[in-house]
């Protein structure tokens, strides 16, 4: 192989443009390992890096895709042979590492994970960074002490990667879930997946008290703004609410209350720097009780790497249910 296709991204002239180019493995990013991409994803990360709707690179030129799974083609490190099946989400792919939408790619050891008995390379990218954080959002809350017995859990943004994936595992866990969302025509959708409840957002009656009437047994959060707000005020004593996402708002208008009279947690969910054992911990849980029951609902398109420019426009305005798998080589 001399050279391979890639989708890299530009800032020319502060214009933002992904474009396909052929590239040789020198030009990529520094890594011990080098993968042999066969799958990867579409998130609302990705389409805002490839469209320029966001600022989602931190240097250019870079190859898009916070996302991939393949084999091994090359190893430095002794860890790692050639023909391993690996997956890597997010840790910096299309922030400051070359990412997944290329033939190839060349990551540090460090953040590489050996794919998990019980998953394929297929269900890895299925699962995705949106299954990843929903997983480790679920993670973090039970190591806090979130329990079915606390009550029902919110999930807004419901019908996105990281919400259905959200619903599908609180909801295998035992947890009753309520859906936040826009869509009124997914409400059967959601049902599907395990919610218990869909609480439509032009319905939202939010208040403007420092404390509501207490609702929620916890949240998982992709909003932020007023919604998380409302969040705050609204999640029952001892509750923990998920921060996951902004797609609403950076902003966050609150008061102490909830956190000091209530003992809400607010817990911060970043997937890209993530310990090591961590991010071990929540992928072995991805391949058993946290595992997704609904891959056939949540994955509602398989495209390939030539026709992702073409549909990431949709992500960023908010006109996708449920995820997407790029195929980009042969299994």
């Amino acid at each position: 192989m001399s050279t391979f296709k890639a989708l890299r991204v530009y800032n020319e002239d502060r214009r933002i443009e992904a474009r396909f180019v052929q590239m040789s493995l020198d030009e990529l990013t520094a890594g011990e390992v080098v993968i042999r991409c066969v799958y990867s994803t579409i998130n609302y990360k990705d389409a805002l890096a490839i469209t320029g709707a966001g600022k989602i690179l931190r240097q250019y030129p870079l190859n898009a895709g916070i996302d991939v799974a393949g084999y091994v083609e090359s190893s430095s490190d002794a860890r790692f042979k050639a023909g391993d099946a690996v997956v890597v989400t997010g840790c910096g792919l299309s922030e400051t590492l070359d990412g997944g939408y290329a033939e190839f790619a060349r990551v540090p050891t460090n953040l590489v994970i050996p794919l998990p008995n019980g998953l394929s390379l297929y269900d890895s990218m299925a699962i995705g960074t949106a299954g990843f954080t929903a997983a480790l959002a679920v993670q973090r809350m039970q190591d806090n002490g979130q329990s079915p017995d606390l009550g029902s859990i919110v999930v807004t943004g419901a019908t996105g990667g990281v919400g259905s994936l959200a619903i599908d595992m609180l909801s295998h866990q035992g947890y009753s879930v309520t859906a936040l969302t826009s869509k009124v025509a997914q409400i059967e959708y959601l049902k599907s997946l395990g919610a218990t409840q869909v609480l439509l957002a032009s319905e939202l009656e939010m208040g403007t008290r420092p404390l509501e009437a207490a609702q929620w047994g916890g949240a998982i959060d992709n909003l932020g703004g007023d919604v998380l707000a409302w969040l705050t005020r609204t999640v029952k004593p001892w509750g923990n609410i998920a921060s996951i996402g902004l797609a609403s708002s950076i902003q966050l208008n609150t008061t102490v209350m909830p956190f000091i009279l209530r003992a809400v947690s607010l817990l911060g969910i970043n997937s890209t720097d993530v310990p090591p054992a961590l991010r071990q911990k929540v992928w072995q849980r991805l391949a058993s009780d946290l595992r997704p029951q609904h891959f056939d609902k949540i994955i509602t398109r398989e495209v390939s790497l030539d026709e992702v420019p073409s549909v990431v426009g949709a992500y960023v305005s908010n006109q996708i249910t449920g995820r997407a798998i790029v195929k980009i080589s042969q299994p």
